[in-house]
C-alpha cells in the first residue's frame, strides 16, 4: 500500500508541475466580512482567474455545514474561502471536489501534526485523533451536467486556545503543539497544496484522488459506533468505502450492508457522544 500510494503522489507531483503559475491565482484578504463564502458567491472574477481566494481576520457569521456555525477567535485561526470553476467535472462525480479539497488540507496538516493521528472525517471535516481542527462548507454552481462554479469555505482552528460553543470537539494546533503556528506561512502551504490537487483533477486522475481520500479517511479499519439519525438506532460497523456520489457506505457486523448521504449517520464516540460536522 505505501508503494502504491508513493505512486499516486508522484502523479500528482508532476501533473502539478507542468500545470504550475501564479497568475492563475488571486488572494483577496479583508479585515472584516460576514462570510467569505457569501463574499464569492457574489464576486465577479477576472476573465483570466482560475483561482481567486478570500481570507478574513474577523468572519462574523461563518458558517458550516447546514445551521452549524463556526467559532473563531479574530486573529487567531484561518478562515478562508477559495473560488474555482471546474467545469471538467461532470455532475455525477462533483464528490471528487470534496475529496481533492480534504486531501490537499489533510497533507499539509498531517506534515504538521502527524499523519498517523490527522485524518479526514468524511465527507471532508480534517480530524486530529478523535477531535475537529479543521471545516469545510462547500458550495456549488451547476452549468449544464458539470459543476460551473464551486466554494470552498474553510475554517482550521490553529492558535486559539479556549473554545467557548456547544461544538464537542473542537480541537487546535496551539493546543497540539503547545505554541503559535504563524498563519501565512501555514497558508501558503495550504494553497500550494491545493494547487497541486487541483492541477490532478484537471488532468483527470480521479482514481488517484479517490485512493488517497480513502487511504486517510478516519475510521478507515475496523468497527466503529454509528447513529442512524432516522432510525434513531445505533449500531457498530466497518466502512466499506465512500462512493463517487459521496455517499457513505458501512457494513455492520452481521454483514448487512448500509449506505448514508451527508446528515443521514452521526459518528459516536466511546462516551456515546455524537460526532457533529
Amino acid at each position: 500500500m505505501k508503494n502504491a500510494l508513493n505512486k499516486l503522489v508522484d502523479t500528482v507531483s508532476k501533473v502539478f508541475t507542468s500545470k504550475s503559475g501564479d497568475k492563475d491565482l488571486r488572494i483577496i484578504h479583508l479585515d472584516t466580512v460576514d462570510s467569505t463564502n457569501n463574499y464569492l458567491m457574489n464576486y465577479k472574477p477576472e476573465t483570466d482567474e482560475k483561482i481567486t481566494v478570500v481570507i478574513t481576520d474577523n468572519q462574523t457569521a461563518g458558517r458550516g455545514q447546514g445551521t452549524n456555525h463556526w467559532e473563531s477567535e479574530p486573529g487567531k485561526n484561518l478562515t478562508f474561502s477559495i473560488l474555482i470553476h471546474p467545469t471538467m467535472v461532470p455532475l455525477a462525480r462533483q464528490f471528487l471536489l470534496s475529496e481533492m479539497e480534504a486531501i490537499a488540507m489533510y497533507d499539509v496538516l498531517g506534515d504538521i501534526l502527524g499523519k498517523e493521528d490527522v485524518k479526514m472525517k468524511w465527507p471532508n471535516d480534517i480530524y486530529w485523533k478523535d477531535r475537529k481542527i479543521s471545516g469545510t462548507l462547500i458550495e456549488t454552481k451547476v452549468g449544464g451536467s458539470h459543476v460551473k462554479d464551486c466554494i470552498f469555505g474553510t475554517g482550521i482552528d490553529v492558535n486559539q486556545q479556549v473554545f467557548h460553543s456547544d461544538a464537542p470537539n473542537p480541537v487546535s494546533m496551539y493546543q497540539i503543539l503547545g505554541h503559535d503556528t504563524d498563519l501565512k506561512t501555514l497558508l501558503d502551504k495550504l494553497l500550494e497544496s491545493f494547487k497541486k490537487y487541483y492541477a490532478a483533477l484537471e488532468n483527470g486522475e480521479y482514481a488517484a484522488i479517490s485512493e488517497l481520500y480513502h487511504a486517510g479517511l478516519y475510521r478507515a479499519h475496523g468497527f466503529h459506533r454509528y447513529l442512524d439519525v432516522k432510525e434513531q438506532k445505533e449500531f457498530e460497523a466497518a466502512i466499506v468505502e465512500v462512493e463517487d456520489s459521496g455517499r457513505l457506505i458501512l457494513r455492520d457486523r452481521e454483514g448487512e450492508i448500509s449506505s448514508y448521504y451527508f446528515k443521514e449517520i452521526a459518528f459516536l464516540n466511546d462516551s456515546s457522544e455524537e460526532q457533529k460536522g
